[in-house]
């Protein structure tokens, strides 16, 4: 009995063991995917401040927490089991997938710096669009949560692209980390930007005038704080669509710019100090331009369509 109860705890032990390693090669492999999608996680993180202006302080964070419940939906329940099925059978999919969400991007982030080119007539009409929703809660959260979705799936097939020699178990458990973890990051820090401003009122108003210091720079910097976070997000929509679609090109040998791009950038920065720095940064603005002109050709191409009168 005793030698019976020894091999069963035995058992146990070696079960613990597999499980512990599995955690940490999904961890692992979540980490990977993560960092991977980094780019997309942060114009996500940009994008959604917007769809809580007009309204009052009180609805900010249940209309965060909405869209958060439609992000976690739209990832775990439509894409991930998509994404599965998909690299299951028809993993040859995965790439062209990667390529028409790294246009899109291109197109997005295209867009952005259009209208940053018009920014009287595009704040003109982002007002004219506030005023008209304002109040209209359901409607900004379906629109957001719509907007997550493209986000989402971008985000979702980029971390697969970086497990499909996993076994589907592997892949189906990374993918749900990822989904959870980049959700909670991602409106996590959406929540805290969009009520720091109410912060900062808050502590101008009493405590030591140290405090009210601090207050009174959260109040002023936190506009320039979302501009500039404007600015990334769109910065890392074309880096991020420029390098996905570079990529692409290359696994299906088209034109060699990727590898033409990485071996400019490394001779570039070889030679400088922290040469390692320089050569990613050489990169992503190289990736990036290569977005910028792709998402140029297409946002052009749109516009000219019969019945496109500008915008999207």
């Amino acid at each position: 009995m005793p030698s019976g109860l020894f091999a069963l705890l035995d058992d146990v032990a070696t079960i613990a063991k597999v499980a512990a390693a599995s955690i940490d090669d999904v961890s692992a492999a979540a980490s990977k995917a993560g960092v991977k999608a980094a780019g997309v996680v942060v114009d996500d993180t940009a994008v959604t401040p917007r769809y809580v202006t007009g309204f009052t302080p009180d609805r900010e964070l249940p209309i965060i927490w909405r869209i958060t419940k439609g992000s976690l939906f739209n990832k775990l329940v439509l894409i991930l089991p998509a994404l599965l099925l998909l690299s299951t059978l028809a993993p040859w999919a995965i790439t062209p997938l990667l390529m028409l969400g790294g246009a899109y991007l291109c197109f997005e982030g295209a867009e952005k710096v259009i209208q940053s080119l018009h920014k009287d007539e595009a704040t003109l009409a982002e007002h004219a669009v506030e005023v008209a929703d304002k109040g209209h809660e359901e409607a900004m959260v379906k629109g957001a949560v719509r907007t997550d979705f493209i986000l989402s799936a971008e985000i979702m097939v980029i971390a697969l692209n970086e497990v499909l020699d996993e076994h589907l178990a592997m892949r189906g458990a990374t993918l749900a980390v990822v989904a959870v973890l980049i959700t909670v990051a991602v409106y996590g820090v959406v929540g805290l930007i969009v009520k720091m401003d109410d912060i900062g009122l808050h502590m101008a108003k009493e405590g030591s005038r140290g405090r009210r210091a601090v207050g009174r720079w959260l109040v002023a910097v936190m506009p320039k704080l979302l501009a500039a976070l404007a600015a990334i997000g769109t910065a890392a929509m074309l880096w991020v669509g420029g390098q996905i679609f570079l990529h692409g090109l290359d696994e299906y040998h088209i034109g060699g710019l990727g590898h033409a791009l990485h071996d400019f950038a490394h001779k570039a920065g070889g030679g400088l100090p922290l040469g390692g720095a320089w050569e990613w940064a050489i990169g992503a603005a190289g990736a990036g331009l290569f977005g910028l002109l792709l998402g140029g050709v297409i946002a052009g191409i749109l516009h000219v369509l019969p019945g496109k009168k500008g915008g999207h």
